[in-house]
């Protein structure tokens, strides 16, 4: 891998589009299981693109690929995100005003009682509700919610199976960062997207394919699928993206986007997470401009546990980039409610998720750089060689 192949940051027609589907993409309702309306907008997007090939395997997984991709060579390299967010599905209705929904993903007891929820029938306009009661059941969280207008609930047709996510304002982008539904995994579908639409144009032949998985947020369930059924091929190499929780004072929220060495589960491979480094080195080399740096974290982001332990498991060489993410799972306060203290518990509150835009666009750059590059076998070996090699006369 050489310094000429990195690349110039995308001009400013570029960014707002990329800017304009990061807002679209995390402002679309979805949940574990019911991700539809996020897999319709990536396949209007592929559409205007037909140098881009998008396949699904049987568990509905997404795959893009280059119409003009190189023959098998170097092992294919696979950018994956998650198509899902913690969300309600309704499973049963109790009269005409009052429903059953199952909270599939992982947020603390406290947020719920009292919180807003909007439920989206296809085509409809939001049926708003609020959370009356919430229990821990298995295989996820059961909450009672009250529907504000059960005669519009019922001329909307909304059924068992329809989504619902937190009633929170509008997203804005605000003092650089945006305030908005669901970065967790929107916003990396989003960098994913746009780092695809550079490699086409820069390296048409490239051997980097898209994945876009299900159900991440009820235990990874897309991703294992992926692996059991050879979604890709063994040898591949997986970045898996992700916007895993921030910490001011270790992972902040601007400080770049992050390379992450590993999480609760696992380490990934070092191999490929210095490959990665050493591009992300390079680019920060290249673009030095204060007024225009290239800034990224190199962390463990142990807090919680990411696709890339999935594929790690499987067999895949795996390794995880991430964007620094502040209310994770929506969660307003979450250390001082974790720490139990009486005010916050009481008065925890939903909100939205926010990331740095400097931050994505670095994330879209690294990709695009990885991607357009030749990740070679280097290891720190020959840095080690090389110093012994040098003063190796200390010992005599």
């Amino acid at each position: 891998m050489h310094e000429a192949a990195m690349h110039t940051a995308p001009g400013e027609r570029e960014r707002s589009e990329h800017i304009r589907w990061l807002l679209e993409l995390t402002a679309i309702p979805t949940a574990a299981g019911r991700e539809h309306r996020v897999m319709d907008w990536i396949r209007r997007w592929v559409a205007a693109r037909p140098d881009i090939r998008l396949e699904s395997d049987a568990a509905g997984n997404m795959v893009l690929k280059l119409a003009d991709e190189a023959p098998a060579a170097d092992p294919l390299l696979f950018i994956t995100a998650h198509l899902d967010h913690p969300a309600f599905v309704i499973d049963s209705f109790i009269g005409e005003g009052t429903v059953n929904a199952g909270f599939r993903g992982g947020v603390l007891d406290p947020y719920f009682t009292g919180a807003g929820v909007s439920f989206y029938p296809d085509g409809q306009t939001p049926v708003r509700g609020k959370v009356i009661e919430s229990r821990a059941r298995e295989p996820w969280r059961q909450c009672v919610i009250d529907l504000a207008d059960p005669a519009q609930a019922a001329a909307s047709g909304l059924k068992p199976g329809d989504m619902g996510r937190w009633d929170l304002p509008d997203p804005e982008i605000r003092d650089g960062q945006l305030h908005t539904h669901a970065c967790d995994d929107l916003a990396a579908v989003a960098a994913a997207l746009a780092a695809l639409d550079v490699v086409r144009v820069r390296s048409p032949r490239a051997r980097v394919r898209l994945l876009f998985t299900r159900a991440e947020e009820v235990g990874f369930i897309g991703a294992i699928a992926a692996c059991r059924r050879g979604t890709m091929p063994k040898g591949s190499r997986v970045i898996a993206l992700e916007n895993s929780r921030s910490f001011p004072l270790d992972s902040p929220i601007g400080g770049g986007v992050i390379i992450r060495v590993g999480d609760r589960l696992s380490t990934f491979s070092p191999r490929l997470t210095g490959a990665c480094v050493r591009v992300a080195e390079l680019l920060a080399k290249q673009r030095s401009d204060p007024a225009n740096p290239f800034r990224w974290q190199r962390k463990l982001m142990a807090g919680g546990a990411c696709e890339a332990s999935c594929f790690m498991a499987h067999g895949y060489e795996s390794t995880c980039i991430c964007l620094p993410l502040g209310n994770y799972h929506n969660m307003a306060d979450l250390e001082r409610v974790q720490a139990g203290q009486p005010e916050a518990v009481a008065g925890a509150k939903v909100a939205h998720e926010f990331i740095s835009i400097a931050d994505f666009t670095a994330m879209i750059d690294l990709l695009a750089a990885i991607g357009t590059s030749v990740l070679g076998e280097e290891s720190s070996t020959a840095l080690f060689e090389k110093l012994y090699d040098q003063r190796a006369f200390v010992l005599e």
